[in-house]
């Protein structure tokens, strides 16, 4: 008998170290619960402090979305709560899958990397800067290395109006434009060159470009929120009404209903956290693979996440489609956007299995810094819990959740109490990088803690008074009292 329990234990532990490596039961684990309240708290105070109107976003490990959630308002005229299902302009982000539908035509024998962007389009005659410069080629579109105006020759980025063109006037115009600099000499962020990539699609393929990209990358991935062009009839439903960035006098101002039109394949999708979510879950799970095909070649996405330029001053990286940047000596991929009344950010580790998606709708927001502080308060947990299992988790203090909400924070903004690992943590408000801002307390008495140094050595006492309902209801902090305020 005693043989036969200890072996189901061993099996037992078996499974659950398994179900935990496959994240099924990821965000039940302390250290991942604790660092996803930190997230949740912080993103809070940030859309309060900065008065973005509404902030959606969500965290994938692997096949899970482990989190999701929506802030302040999709509209706040109507006073519609953001969602994870709440739909933004995701603007650039719409790269990414026009540079797939390119790399599902190449490996399909229908284009090749290295061909004359003339080659797929006959009217491509721009003016060249440098008549002996090599050709532009389609891989030069995708790294944004073609020497290219940024641009086409339309005032979209003026407001109020933001007039996108038509495919027609983009073609129309392109005669008259001139490249910036030779092909393959430097890094040139370009719509313009997106929107040929768009155009080389429907070239290639012989279908209208939306249509190529719904049949053969939307609908077989199941992202029926995502749409490559602003979904007009979702406007005072799941739409999220854009605003612009702060005023000099305060305040932000709703942002005209705007459509990408001829620009589309660059900057006119649309979707949402958990549609963005999923599509992380589906590059991890072909990234998974050693070969084989789910709508992209294993080695295809492999190739467009890898570098393919890099600018002259080391500074800039891109990947086929891809934007390929380090951060903290760990190298991510995915991209931003940027349009009328929103920002948003796909961030991807993809060695770790690990996604942040943002989104917000208003101008004049850090997407690219909140997806990275996002990503670098849960990363950390992650990797404790898949490595220690529950064995650490268990470790921790009970009762701790009486202390945790926001405080008074004296002469500016406030400062969180969180759970974090074996006790607790404060977190001064407002704050970018929380993780920079973090301090550990240790619990010493009954409703006692001390501050935790970088060495670990202990610091002053932090004391906590408490109410009937058993809630901490101030905090004294070096003979300083703070109150509760949420």
């Amino acid at each position: 008998m005693k043989c036969f329990l200890k072996s189901l234990t061993i099996v037992l532990l078996f499974l659950l170290a398994s179900s935990l490596a496959s994240g099924q039961s990821l965000e039940a684990d302390p250290r991942v619960r604790n660092a996803l309240a930190l997230v949740k708290v912080w993103l809070e105070a940030e859309r309060a402090y900065q008065q973005i109107p509404g902030i959606s976003a969500a965290i994938v490990y692997d096949q899970q979305v482990i989190w999701s959630d929506g802030f302040g308002y999709a509209d706040v005229a109507r006073k519609t709560p953001a969602t994870p299902g709440t739909i933004y302009s995701v603007c650039s982000i719409s790269k990414l899958f026009t540079s797939i539908a390119v790399m599902q035509l190449r490996d399909a024998g229908k284009l090749r990397l290295d061909d004359p962007v003339g080659r797929h389009l006959r009217w491509f005659t721009i003016k060249r800067s440098d008549p002996k410069a090599p050709e532009i080629t389609i891989e030069g579109l995708l790294t944004h290395a073609s020497g290219l105006p940024r641009e086409a020759e339309f005032p979209y980025g003026t407001g109020p109006e933001f007039g996108f063109p038509s495919r027609e006037e983009v073609i129309q115009r392109l005669s008259g434009q001139e490249t910036l600099y030779p092909a393959e000499t430097y890094f040139q962020y370009s719509n313009l060159g997106m929107t040929l990539a768009g155009e080389t699609v429907a070239a290639t393929s012989g279908q209208p470009y939306d249509e190529y990209v719904r049949r053969h990358i939307l609908e077989p991935l199941g992202l029926r929120s995502t749409a490559p062009e602003m979904p007009e009839k979702e406007r005072g439903g799941k739409l999220a009404i854009g605003y612009s960035a702060m005023r000099r006098e305060g305040g932000r101002v709703p942002v005209p209903f705007f459509a990408a039109r001829g620009i589309a394949p660059a900057a006119g999708y649309a979707s949402t956290a958990e549609d963005l979510a999923h599509f992380a879950c589906w590059q991890f799970r072909l990234l998974a693979r050693k070969g084989g095909e789910d709508v992209l070649s294993a080695n295809t996405l492999r190739e467009m996440q890898r570098v393919h330029w890099v600018d002259p001053n080391f500074e800039t990286t891109w990947g086929l489609g891809f934007s390929v940047w380090r951060n903290d000596n760990k190298t991510f991929v995915g991209h931003g956007g940027s349009c009328p009344g929103f920002r948003t950010q796909l961030l991807l580790k993809p060695d770790e299995k690990v996604a942040v998606i943002f989104m917000a709708n208003a101008q004049g927001v850090d997407s690219d810094e909140f997806a990275q502080s996002a990503y670098d308060i849960i990363a950390h947990a992650i990797k404790a819990a898949l490595k220690e299992g529950d064995e650490k988790a268990r470790k921790q203090s009970p009762g701790l959740s009486a202390y945790t909400g926001c405080y008074e924070s004296g002469f500016s903004g406030e400062t969180a109490i969180v759970e974090w690992e074996d006790g607790l943590a404060a977190v001064r408000l407002p704050t970018m990088n929380p993780i920079k801002e973090l301090t550990k307390l240790k619990k010493v008495g009954e409703h006692s803690f001390r501050r935790v140094r970088k060495d670990e050595a202990l610091g002053e006492t932090i004391v906590f008074e408490m109410g009937a309902d058993g809630k901490a209801t101030r905090l004294i902090w070096n003979s300083n009292h703070f109150r509760r305020t949420r």
